[in-house]
């Protein structure tokens, strides 16, 4: 399979231009399916996520436009992931990770940001996870934000939180989903803080040309 052979290419190449990641709090992930969650702070987040906990595979959600081209989109969809129209997502941005949690061994990795450039959490992982019943796991990455600051030797750093449960039967209220979108900024907020309490996330300035 494509994922695990890239896995083992990708990893070890990876610590060796940068060192092994610092890894916290791995033993709090659950077994089975999960969300993972995390701020959206480089475009290598997801595989870097992705690498600090396989054998657990997931599922990904990338922006459409990366699938036009042919070979892409075959290379993209065979590391499970599938597109995703940012500014107007429809039902299948909630519908294809609820299928893929219900019907796969895979688990999915969700920016409730959306995006590098927004700190605003979004509800589209708290209603996919209500619709599962997957919990939602917090994780938060800090170090180098582009491939060639790997080789500063600045440490990559990830920690996971404490699984958050939502009842599947508990309506969904207004006021339900801004208390759990105030729980996982906190968690987020906590794990950068275990880290590192002198960390600050700079938010990159949007390009004139990037729609998401």
């Amino acid at each position: 399979m494509l994922y695990n052979t890239l896995v083992h290419i990708f990893r070890p190449l990876i610590n060796l231009i940068n060192g092994r990641p610092i890894i916290k709090n791995k033993e709090k992930i659950p077994t089975g399916n999960y969300i993972l969650i995390a701020p959206h702070r480089t475009w290598m987040d997801p595989v870097l996520l992705a690498l600090a906990v396989y054998p657990q595979k997931f599922s990904f959600m990338a922006k459409k436009e990366l699938f036009q081209n042919p070979v892409a989109n075959w290379f993209l969809r065979k590391l499970n992931a599938f597109p995703v129209d940012r500014v107007h997502p429809g039902p299948s941005a909630i519908s294809k990770p609820v299928k893929m949690l219900k019907q796969t061994d895979l688990s999915t990795i969700i920016f409730p940001s959306g995006s590098r450039y927004s700190s605003k959490l979004k509800g589209g992982a708290v209603m996919i996870a209500k619709m599962t019943g997957a919990p939602l796991v917090p994780a938060v990455y800090q170090g180098p934000l582009s491939f060639g600051a790997l080789f500063s030797r600045k440490k990559r750093k990830i920690n996971f939180g404490d699984p958050i449960y939502i009842d599947r039967h508990e309506r969904l209220t207004k006021e339900m989903q801004a208390e759990l979108e105030q729980k996982m900024q906190a968690a987020f907020d906590q794990l950068d803080q275990e880290l590192d309490p002198s960390f600050h996330y700079e938010m990159p300035k949007k390009p004139a040309d990037d729609h998401f």
